[in-house]
């Protein structure tokens, strides 16, 4: 089973559009267990605006692209008020309401605070990297 992470509103995003790329083998593997996933209201909030602005992303396709991601993960419950600026602290809300220590996204700004407040902030290219080594074998001391 794949660690349960919270994505960014990001990789929602780009692997709506780039179809191949990083974040969409991200959301592949984080998404098929829902066990795995979990969002928030302002998350699929950025995620609307985010797929609204894209050029010839259609309104319609932009609800059943959430639609599609409602069904995938676990919707957990953030009673904090954040801005649509407000990453940062939307973010380690999720991933806290949600038990977990990681979010990965590709957000610069996230990525180089590295850890805040307890969570981790992981790229899609570390996480896949991580994803892909296998375990150290066990050891044969006794």
């Amino acid at each position: 089973m794949t660690q349960q992470v919270v994505l960014g509103p990001d990789i929602y995003v780009n692997a709506s559009v780039a179809l191949g790329s990083a974040p969409e083998q991200v959301a592949r593997r984080v998404l098929r267990d829902k066990a795995s996933g979990a969002a928030t209201e302002w998350i699929l909030t950025r995620v609307r605006d985010m797929l609204s602005r894209v050029p010839g992303f259609k309104d319609e396709a932009v609800e059943s692209q959430l639609a599609l991601i409602r069904g995938l993960v676990q919707i957990v419950s953030d009673s904090g008020e954040h801005g649509p600026d407000a990453w940062k602290d939307a973010l380690i809300s999720a991933a806290k309401i949600a038990g977990v220590r990681r979010v990965v996204t590709d957000h610069p700004d996230l990525l180089e605070l590295e850890i805040a407040d307890g969570v981790e902030f992981m790229s899609s290219e570390a996480w896949l990297l991580e994803a892909a080594t296998p375990p150290p074998p066990p050891s044969t001391r006794h």
